[in-house]
């Protein structure tokens, strides 16, 4: 497996860490492509099964295979990957999704005939869960004509856009940089986030991607949501700031996140400051008085609240 000479027009970058059972499927969805002027760069991030060869099984000259001796996690990965490409268009496939054959297709064509400043071309995805139900993951409709939306972004309206969905022109990483490796959570959005400052967003509002639930997601684990939430406030603080309920929403937030976590004395300080910015919150302040009749009576209130919540809105529709 070597490179082309001639840079290809699109970049692929596939992270993966003991997934040989997958990788292959992964791979081959990418090579069956109707587009086909692209390389495909690989990282292993420390696999120790039989991963390379699966990867080094294709007789294919567009794939790089990159190894590295440890784990780095994903945004480490996707960096090298990045670092490495030489594609004018950068996409992001996992080992064990699959896209569509006229993913990358449909996508060019948007881009050829787009403004300079469209620096995004999403879909919608297949979820797929672990009994092999298939549903529509709907991605936010987002479109040029609505403008830069880095506003609409601190308030995560890009939350369910999802990177293996996107094919993103190679200017967007020079000119806010790349994957932000503090992050366990976020990642992808957090990224977004930064390219929708300077750049416009299409939505392709038909499934190009099948996305496979697993049981290695991360998305559990509320301490990560802790921390990205922090990483994301104090990066943003500036811009956040302008606006007095966007920034007591996220105050909020990090604090509730703490107390279902124990953490009640740090969760109450996010709190209060919330309070300060919206002093007549009724519902920050009942949460505040909750805090303090303990970890395990708190969640059980705040189930309790959301569950009533839930219904109105039911009811409500």
């Amino acid at each position: 497996m070597h490179e082309k000479s001639t840079p290809p027009q699109v970049s692929i970058i596939i992270p993966t860490y003991n997934r040989a059972e997958l990788i292959g499927r992964s791979i081959k969805s990418v090579l069956q492509q109707s587009y086909q002027d692209f390389e495909i760069i690989v990282i292993d991030d420390g696999s120790n099964d039989n991963s390379g060869e699966v990867i080094s099984s294709f007789n294919d000259e567009r794939i790089i295979y990159l190894r590295r001796a440890e784990r780095g996690g994903v945004a480490k990965a996707r960096n090298e990957g990045i670092i490495r490409a030489r594609g004018s268009f950068i996409a992001f496939q996992d080992s064990d999704d699959e896209w569509l054959p006229e993913k990358l297709e449909k996508q060019i064509k948007i881009f050829e005939q787009a403004t300079p400043k469209l620096g995004v071309v999403y879909s919608n995805m297949w979820k797929i869960d672990k009994d092999g139900k298939k549903e529509q993951k709907f991605a936010p409709r987002i479109m040029p004509e609505d403008r830069i939306v880095y506003k609409d972004a601190l308030r995560h309206r890009l939350m369910n856009i999802g990177i293996v969905s996107a094919l993103i022109n190679r200017a967007c990483f020079e000119k806010v940089g790349i994957f932000d490796e503090k992050l366990l959570r976020y990642v992808d959005l957090e990224l977004l986030m930064r390219v929708s400052k300077y750049y416009y967003f299409y939505h392709l509002s038909e499934p190009l991607v099948k996305y496979y639930i697993t049981n290695n997601s991360i998305s559990s684990d509320r301490n990560a949501l802790i921390s990205a939430e922090k990483v994301i406030l104090d990066k943003y603080y500036q811009d956040i700031k302008k606006d007095r309920k966007l920034l007591s929403k996220r105050l909020y937030w990090i604090g509730t996140l703490l107390c279902q976590e124990g953490q009640m004395l740090q969760g109450r300080k996010y709190i209060l400051q919330a309070i300060k910015k919206s002093p007549i919150n009724i519902k920050f302040i009942l949460v505040f008085f909750v805090s303090f009749a303990g970890n395990k009576n708190y969640r059980r209130i705040i189930t309790i609240k959301n569950l009533i919540i839930c219904r109105i809105e039911k009811f409500n529709k």
